[in-house]
């Protein structure tokens, strides 16, 4: 039913830069030479690269909740639903019946209504802005939850060691991207979430580990705990209603967006800029290594030339399914109890009085509702339940 993050359960345990920021001295390039009198004693500590104080992803936290405060004010199950509402003690903030929503939160009709991302409204009726709205909304108190907890335990370490300016654009950029993928690939239903743009800083640093591999201590150790954070929560997004192609196109974002971003100066280069007085370093004549400019340039190619193609493909109504067969299998993998194909849902309605008549036009089921003046969306919503 929407993103139901397969990042919920991230803890990202990634060694520090060496000495947490420090340099080390056990590779330090210039304790060799020590003023007289302080021979035999440590160098100095030196905090080469610069501690951010962490305010944009504790503001990103806040916003996602009050967003989700007011989808629920909005949703008013008690008025609109008529049915047994899930914690009717909080009044218009209850939540829809969990046959209907098992997250605790509101309908997919108020979803829509609130900015969801809907590919009909988009490429038909040129809402390009859902694809960034519905990163903001989430599907119940679960999927809001889950969500924010995964971005208080990655966002903050990447806030303090590269500052909000470059997070803000990381989390962003990344989360359009999982949503554009999304887009081109699932057509006939609706999201939501922050999980593409989590996925992207999950992205992020991992690129930014491989580009700024000199200055980091128990290199594979590090590498070899994140990439396999990174196949697990990928793993998960097979699992129903879990939308994978937004986590994909949030992570591969991420990470080409991490080589143009989070890119830092070599160790060399960092220690000779940070030698205390007294001591000697060996002259530093590039600020960057060979490699990393390489990968900055390709990195950025990538971005802008994937973004451009995703954009006109989805604006020109292209289903990506058509060019990857196989690619389906990416977010549901069926069983013997479930299966990938979509099918359109649709149900014959007939008002009569305060009575609203369905009938499923799929397993024929019919029911009757008390709701004078139906609206469009509280038949649509009605019929997905009755079809389900």
């Amino acid at each position: 039913m929407g993103r139901e993050s397969g990042a919920s359960e991230i803890e990202i345990k990634v060694q520090g830069l060496q000495g947490d920021n420090d340099l080390n001295p056990a590779v330090s390039p210039f304790p060799a030479s020590q003023p007289p009198g302080c021979r035999g004693l440590p160098p100095p500590e030196h905090r080469p690269f610069r501690r951010w104080t962490p305010w944009l992803v504790p503001a990103f936290v806040l916003a996602n909740l009050v967003v989700f405060a007011v989808i629920m004010y909005e949703n008013d199950c008690p008025k609109t639903y008529m049915g047994d509402c899930v914690a009717v003690f909080l009044g218009r903030f209850a939540f829809q019946p969990l046959k209907e929503n098992p997250l605790f939160g509101p309908s997919s009709s108020t979803l829509e209504k609130m900015g969801a991302l809907d590919v009909r409204k988009v490429v038909h009726e040129h809402q390009g802005w859902r694809l960034i709205s519905c990163i903001w909304l989430h599907a119940g108190v679960i999927h809001v939850l889950a969500n924010m907890l995964s971005l208080l335990l990655i966002g903050i370490r990447l806030e303090q060691e590269f500052g909000f300016a470059r997070i803000g654009l990381l989390y962003a950029i990344s989360g359009f991207g999982g949503s554009l993928m999304s887009a081109l690939f699932i057509k006939s239903s609706i999201s939501v979430g922050a999980s593409g743009a989590l996925f992207g800083l999950l992205g992020g640093m991992l690129s930014e580990l491989l580009t700024n591999w000199t200055i980091y201590t128990n290199k594979c150790a590090a590498l070899f705990t994140l990439v396999l954070i990174i196949a697990i929560n990928l793993a998960v997004g097979v699992l129903p209603h879990v939308d994978n192609f937004a986590h994909i196109g949030g992570f591969v974002s991420g990470f080409l967006l991490g080589f143009v971003l989070l890119i830092r100066p070599h160790f060399g280069w960092v220690a000779q800029k940070n030698v205390p007085p007294g001591y000697l370093a060996t002259p530093v004549k590039h600020k960057h290594k060979l490699y990393q400019y390489i990968l900055w340039i390709i990195a950025a190619i990538l971005l802008i030339v994937g973004f451009t193609i995703g954009i006109l493909m989805l604006f020109r109504g292209v289903n990506a399914n058509d060019y990857c067969s196989w690619c389906h299998y990416l977010s549901c993998v069926p069983t013997s109890i479930r299966s990938c194909s979509s099918s359109t849902i649709s149900c014959l309605s007939s008002q009569e009085g305060n009575s609203l008549n369905l009938m499923c036009g799929g397993n024929r089921r019919a029911r009757s509702y008390l709701l004078p003046n139906a609206t469009e969306a509280q038949i649509e919503e009605l019929c997905s339940q009755l079809c389900s």
